[in-house]
């Protein structure tokens, strides 16, 4: 498998991003809300703009030097030890490659060994096996479904 690496989502990356998206309707738990996605400088900006807080880090899946989805360490809490992981794939052609779960794992070290957390939590749409798939792959363990969507965590 080609190199994948995380690095730090810029601003310039999360437009490179946007360009190539497509909407993943496994992610829908409400199909009426599910729409083919249209890139729009101003939307991704201000997306970009609402992750930037100390309690989310935003990464940029790269390969081969492109950005090919993202991935979120959110809600980080310190003083729990604990943060949730959030991944989308740009679109179908990164999917199913193992990209997501090598970037899953690389995130697990990141969450562990740099920022000192004990737990990395996640939770899917119950429609989302592949998702979950990975999910358990990687190795975090599943802990309840509720209300449309699946909880996992990883324990260190």
């Amino acid at each position: 498998m080609e190199e994948i690496a995380l690095c730090i989502m810029t601003r310039e990356l999360c437009h490179e991003l946007y360009k190539g998206w497509e909407n993943d309707p496994a992610i829908y738990m409400d199909m009426d809300q599910f729409a083919p996605y249209q890139y729009d400088e101003t939307a991704v900006n201000r997306y970009f703009d609402s992750r930037q807080d100390p309690s989310r880090v935003l990464f940029a899946i790269m390969k081969d030097g492109k950005p090919i989805g993202e991935l979120q360490l959110k809600r980080i809490n310190y003083e729990d030890r604990e943060c949730t992981l959030s991944i989308h794939m740009q679109n179908d052609g990164v999917k199913g490659h193992g990209y997501g779960t090598c970037a899953e794992r690389l995130a697990l070290r990141y969450a562990f060994d740099v920022l000192g957390m004990a737990v990395v939590n996640a939770d899917t749409v119950v429609k989302n096996t592949r998702s979950q798939h990975v999910l358990e792959k990687v190795g975090f363990q599943y802990i309840r479904e509720t209300d449309g969507f699946k909880y996992y965590r990883y324990a260190q």
